[in-house]
C-alpha cells in the first residue's frame, strides 16, 4: 500500500491540512510508525479521491486520448479510402456507359448518312415535271383564287428524324 504524507494526502483531496490533523486528533485516521497515512486508511475516511494528480495516472490518461483519437482517425481513413473505391468504380462504370453511348451514336450517324439504294432510286424516277410547250394563247387566264401547290424540295432531315426513319424503314 501506498503511504502519503499530510501534504500529499491534503493536495489529493483538496482539503487543508488542518482538517486532516483533527481528523487524526479525533481519531478518525491514523499514522504509520513513519508519520505517513496509507491510502487506504484515506479512502476509508474520505472515500474515493475525485481527482489523483500523480504523473502515471496523467500520462496514463494522454496516452489514452492520444490512442483513442489515433484509432479515430484510422477509422475515418478508412472510410475515406472506401468512399474514394466507390467513387473510382461509379466513374469507370460512367466512362463505360457513355462509350457505350458513343459507339451506338456513331454506327448510327453511319447507318443514317449513307442513303438508302430505293430512295436514291425514288428521287431518279419522280423528277419534277418539266412544263409542255404550246402555242401561246391570246385568250387572258383569270387568275386562281387558289394557290396550286409547288412541290416543295426535299428538306435535310435532323438526326433524331433520320433515327426514325431508318426504324421506320
Amino acid at each position: 500500500m501506498k503511504a502519503l504524507s499530510v501534504i500529499e494526502l491534503a493536495k489529493l483531496y483538496g482539503m487543508n491540512r488542518q482538517s486532516i490533523y483533527k481528523r487524526i486528533k479525533k481519531g478518525d485516521l491514523s499514522k504509520n510508525s513513519d508519520g505517513k497515512i496509507d491510502l487506504s486508511e484515506a479512502i476509508r475516511v474520505f472515500g474515493e479521491p475525485s481527482q489523483r494528480t500523480t504523473e502515471n495516472v496523467t500520462l496514463q490518461s494522454q496516452a489514452a486520448q492520444k490512442s483513442a483519437e489515433v484509432d479515430m482517425l484510422r477509422q475515418a481513413v478508412d472510410m475515406l479510402q472506401r468512399q474514394l473505391q466507390l467513387a473510382e468504380e461509379r466513374e469507370a462504370f460512367q466512362r463505360e456507359e457513355l462509350k457505350a453511348k458513343n459507339d451506338q451514336i456513331e454506327s448510327l450517324q453511319r447507318l443514317l448518312g449513307a442513303p438508302k439504294p430505293q430512295q436514291q432510286a425514288e428521287q431518279v424516277e419522280d423528277p419534277a415535271p418539266e412544263p409542255v410547250e404550246s402555242t401561246p394563247i391570246i385568250v387572258p387566264e383569270p387568275k386562281p383564287t387558289v394557290q396550286e401547290s409547288k412541290p416543295e424540295p426535299q428538306k435535310r432531315r435532323s438526326l433524331f428524324g433520320r433515327v426514325i426513319r431508318a426504324v421506320l424503314d
